[in-house]
């Protein structure tokens, strides 16, 4: 593993910075505030911000913000989750002071023209509109929905068209000074650069920032409330997730889901729900599982699509799969070959450099660390056939919810 160093400014902001020998280095700036922190008259409010921060600063016109990195070859790109907002960023090394300086720029320093508002909300209507043409990506939004029902975690991360038409200029500036945190922000950094340098240019464009420090909690999401909900969507196959609430950033058993997540439905083309359902019975064409954790919950779901005379039997072999996971043990060389497999996975992702940068700022937001590959492997090798049943306990039919669009 390179050599990691780490930094806490005295407003909060946190650095960590990885040495990489490369001519390209790689910036993130990871802010801990998505959309569960938005209000219900917020809502979209957190994407909103992310596409209007590159629409100009104190400083610089838009053309400028786009200009600055790309005009070296640079590349930068942006996205929100449901809670954390992000900012990345590729170039060559020589160019490290310029991405602080113009990252610090458009997230402390952006003005918001209000013509910028006008436009980008129509961007963004647009955009929420373009999912309504791609069931296989609203269903996902709509299912957590479902899952997270009446919580801040439920909203989809666009907004709608109603919610994003009543966000203006003081609304931006209110969300900004409440739910922009200096002690919940991360700069993440990859390059051959001496850290001396790298911790000088975090101190002068975030360290000079104003303590600005948390002093909200995030509701806690507590009750599940499984549901069956079948939308007409008029689609030529049936689409359908399954799934349920699953475990949380700090929660021991979340090692052993995500290795049952793998088994199970994962990338590969061996995963168990892939075997039986398109190899052995041909009955779909896509079938996927995944599991994403969250700080004080996590959301697991199935997703396949189906031709109708087939959507029966589909679910039905999903559900033997998911019995299997809670009531039989995997064998020692099924799980040996599991474990090797999740493994190799982990280690071909981190051969892309904004995976892995990601990766250790996002660890760092969440643990205040940043473990090794071979810290990561030992934890891997260490669960046991039991872990997995313990970690499926939650896969059981009366927890599940289900979504279909027909």
């Amino acid at each position: 593993m390179q050599k990691i160093n780490t930094h806490t400014s005295s407003n909060g902001t946190r650095l960590i910075h990885m040495h990489r020998n490369s001519d390209v280095a790689y910036m993130a700036v990871i802010i801990n505030t998505g959309t569960r922190d938005e209000a219900p008259k917020e809502h979209g409010i957190s994407h909103f911000i992310e596409h209007l921060i590159f629409k100009g600063t104190q400083k610089r016109k838009a053309w400028q913000i786009l200009s600055r990195l790309e005009d070296v070859g640079g590349e930068v790109d942006a996205f929100t989750t449901k809670e954390d907002t992000n900012l990345f960023a590729a170039f060559p090394a020589k160019y490290f002071e310029r991405t602080f300086d113009l990252f610090s720029d458009i997230i402390f320093n952006s003005i918001f023209p209000e013509k910028e508002i006008v436009k980008e909300r129509e961007v963004i209507i647009d955009e929420i509109n373009s999912y309504k043409d791609s069931p296989a990506e609203q269903i996902f939004d709509d299912f957590e929905e479902i899952l997270y029902d009446g919580h801040p975690l439920g909203r989809n991360i666009l907004g709608t068209e109603k919610s994003l038409k009543k966000i203006g200029l003081q609304e931006i500036k209110d969300f900004i000074a409440a739910k922009y945190n200096t002690d919940q922000i991360v700069v993440c950094c990859m390059g051959n650069v001496d850290f001396s340098k790298i911790l000088f240019w975090f101190e002068k464009y975030f360290g000079s920032i104003p303590n600005n420090p948390r002093i909200f909690t995030r509701p806690l999401f507590t009750a599940l409330k499984p549901q069956s909900v079948e939308k007409r969507k008029k689609t030529h196959q049936i689409h359908c997730v399954i799934g349920t609430t699953a475990y949380h950033y700090h929660d021991k058993r979340r090692n052993a889901f995500q290795l049952l997540n793998n088994i199970l439905g994962g990338p590969g083309m061996n995963s168990r729900l892939n075997l039986q359902l398109r190899e052995k019975n041909g009955l779909v064409y896509n079938i996927e599982s995944s599991y994403s954790p969250y700080s004080d919950t996590g959301s697991f779901a199935i997703y396949f699509g189906a031709e109708t005379d087939h959507f029966d039997k589909s679910q039905k072999l999903i559900l033997q799969e998911l019995k299997k996971l809670y009531t039989q043990k995997i064998s020692d060389p099924q799980l040996k070959k599991a474990k090797t497999q999740f493994i190799g996975q982990l280690y071909i992702s981190l051969e892309s450099p904004e995976t892995q940068l990601m990766g250790m700022g996002k660890t760092y937001l969440n643990y205040n660390q940043v473990l090794s590959m071979n810290e990561i492997r030992e934890r891997i090798e260490e669960i046991t056939a039991v872990d997995i049943i313990e970690a499926a306990s939650i896969l059981v039919p009366e927890n599940l919810s289900f979504l279909k669009y027909y």
